[in-house]
């Protein structure tokens, strides 16, 4: 198979609702930088040549100039605006995509994923036309229903994380189906399209920054590099 493009379509809606700031989350600082220069530069490190395309709410536009200079040399990002949900505003990235590609589509906000994660989900995906990375569930689960609640083998689960990676073949033709609120994440919309999904190992350090203390959890990462 010949070289591929890399597009990396970064999804970044949160708001600051649940940091109890004013601030998107998305935008806030760790280690002096905005969380989404480290979610932009990991794919860079991956990748010098791999095009961004970033998508945000049209409200938080005037987030992107700081974001910018944040960086030594500013890379070329394209800028998309999202939609009602996931589903809509990864649709919308993805919509600039008009050429063969290795496309990874991964949450802005988490920010401390690794250059080494980004190239083996690229391998996966072009071994077996998608990778989605994943890591073992380490607490005990229960199920829950109307009727009470049951154990059940933590063995036979794993925790789903992004950049969720897909030749552009298989994904761009499975984001034309018809909405479903059932679509939580890439990998189930290109699995109701027919894809067989395949699973690569992930990393417990990809977490996604949501609250207070995924944010203070982050800083330590970020400053012990561990």
């Amino acid at each position: 198979m010949p070289d591929r493009k890399k597009i990396a379509v970064i999804v970044a809606g949160g708001s600051g609702l649940r940091m109890g700031s004013t601030i998107p989350k998305q935008f806030m600082e760790i280690g002096g930088k905005p969380v989404l220069h480290h979610t932009i530069n990991a794919f860079r490190h991956a990748y010098p040549d791999i095009r961004i395309v970033l998508v945000i709410p049209e409200a938080h536009s005037a987030y992107i100039a700081p974001l910018l200079v944040s960086f030594d040399a500013p890379p070329s990002i394209t800028i998309v605006h999202g939609g009602e949900t996931r589903f809509h505003s990864v649709k919308n990235g993805l919509a600039t995509i008009t050429e063969p590609a290795v496309v990874f589509v991964h949450d802005g906000v988490r920010a401390l994923i690794s250059p080494e994660l980004v190239r083996r989900c690229c391998e996966g995906a072009l071994a077996k036309g998608n990778a989605i990375p994943a890591i073992e569930v380490k607490d005990s689960l229960r199920e829950v229903d109307d009727e009470g609640n049951l154990a059940v083998d933590r063995s036979r689960f794993r925790i789903i994380q992004t950049p969720q990676t897909f030749l552009s073949e298989q994904l761009l033709p499975a984001f034309g189906q018809p909405y479903d609120p059932l679509f939580t994440d890439e990998a189930s919309v290109a699995e109701r399209f027919g894809a067989e999904i395949h699973l690569v190992e992930g990393e417990e350090r990809n977490i996604k920054i949501t609250r207070p203390l995924d944010l203070a959890i982050a800083e330590v990462l970020l400053a012990t590099n561990k």
